[in-house]
């Protein structure tokens, strides 16, 4: 007897087996639908923890920095505070004192820096961590098709030797840094700051992004409400440097945050096709200042301010604005950082290898926020290889230089002939199945 007793059609699905047959059908789809990216950087993460691992028992581990890092930590701990006495093999600590705090930390539990397997697996779990900010940034804009995030991880030879096989403190001052464009990302503009700074505090090229960083806040609060915000970053910088400020102010200044120091040509990446006399030159040196500058107020007036809205009412308080004041997105938030930080890049005085982790993981949210739409998919991966190819080779030459300049270029140029950021975004057209952004 089964009056009135409903069985379960045999047909229907579980919602479970629904995704997972949607995805069956979409299998050819899933490198390029943006949907999918969560998917795809899972992946590829755990596959991570395994490459880093073969790389570190299989890989020779290089030399170059981590030594005279623990002899100037060791410094510090010794008592010494004078940043103009704290040396070590490669010279004078030129880092601020976030640098000589984590390091301290990293000295000691690598049994005084001797243990350098566990150093470099440390480095491997800061890498993995960077990895997790990068793509939550990516899953949250959803710009970059999922099949280029395999470039962003197991292709580059050059930042996996910066991490786990060279050691160098870039890559603690990049992480600080995407876990601070995380907390933009969620409206923790106050705590985001903080941890900015404490980026800044490891290493000063952090303040690339400084003058993007400075209009997001104005564009968000005004200026008024901004001064809190950059009194935090400045605290920060005082608090951490208080011991050695009050033993010698003038020698931790100028060590630690010293934007006059001169680069040797032979580790140049980017102007190896100059003579050495030009590369070394002030007056060439202010050139490349004036038009980083340039480049910088250019695009906050044309491509990162509201059309029709002077900088004057910018400054205002978002409420007391003329126009109503739009939410920025979290798009145009990345974007405006990255473009900061790239064009910063673009205009360096030099560029030394262990550099290329500045901006190597913005480089695909870049290219894909260009203004070119015929820019082809295979196109976008060519640049992005040609970079690698100039970062990878030892010693630079004429050409890699050069190359690495025409991609900067044309990278730029893209980025310019964008869209301004506040007008309506046009439809997108290179994507198989078009999506708006889900991260706004």
């Amino acid at each position: 007897m089964a009056g009135g007793v409903r069985r379960k059609s045999p047909g229907s699905p579980s919602p479970l087996w629904g995704k997972l047959h949607t995805l069956w059908q979409d299998k050819h789809l899933v490198l390029f639908k943006t949907e999918y990216t969560l998917l795809v950087v899972s992946v590829l993460w755990f596959l991570e923890i395994g490459f880093n691992a073969w790389v570190i028992q299989k890989v020779a581990y290089t030399e170059i920095d981590w030594k005279a890092y623990m002899d100037e930590v060791e410094g510090v701990i010794n008592g010494t505070y004078d940043y103009t006495e704290l040396k070590g093999d490669t010279g004078p600590l030129v880092y601020p004192a976030g640098f000589v705090y984590i390091f301290t930390v990293l000295y000691y539990i690598t049994s005084h820096g001797v243990n350098i397997r566990l150093a470099q697996y440390l480095f491997a779990a800061f890498y993995l961590i960077t990895l997790l900010l990068v793509f939550r940034i990516y899953h949250r804009t959803k710009k970059v098709p999922p099949y280029v995030f395999f470039f962003v991880c197991c292709a580059s030879y050059r930042i996996h030797s910066i991490f786990v096989l060279r050691l160098f403190n870039d890559p603690v001052a990049m992480m600080l840094l995407f876990g601070a464009i995380n907390l933009f990302m969620d409206g923790n503009w106050t705590r985001g700051c903080g941890m900015y700074s404490l980026a800044v505090s490891v290493k000063m090229n952090v303040l690339l992004f400084a003058p993007g960083l400075l209009f997001l806040l104005i564009s968000e609060f005004g200026l008024i409400r901004t001064i809190p915000k950059l009194s935090l970053c400045a605290g920060i910088q005082l608090l951490l440097g208080l011991p050695f400020l009050l033993e010698n102010p003038v020698g931790y200044v100028s060590q630690a945050f010293d934007l006059g120091r001169q680069f040797m040509f032979k580790w140049t990446v980017n102007w190896r096709f100059l003579p050495e006399w030009l590369f070394l030159d002030r007056y060439f040196h202010l050139i490349l200042l004036a038009s980083h500058l340039l480049a910088l107020l250019l695009f906050a007036l044309r491509r990162w301010k509201r059309p029709g809205e002077s900088i004057f009412d910018l400054l205002k308080d978002p409420s007391k604005r003329k126009a109503p004041a739009q939410k920025i997105t979290v798009d145009q938030m990345v974007l405006i950082l990255f473009t900061s930080n790239f064009i910063g890049m673009c205009f360096s005085r030099s560029l030394h290898y262990q550099f290329y982790v500045w901006y190597f993981h913005t480089l695909p949210f870049l290219l894909w926020s260009g203004g070119v739409k015929k820019l082809a998919h295979l196109l976008r991966v060519l640049i992005l290889g040609l970079i690698e190819l100039s970062w990878n080779t030892y010693p630079s030459t004429i050409g890699s230089s050069a190359a690495l300049h025409v991609c900067h270029l044309i990278i730029l140029l893209c980025l310019w002939l964008a869209p301004p950021l506040h007008s309506a975004p046009p439809a997108e057209t290179e994507e198989p199945t078009p999506e708006k952004d889900k991260g706004q």
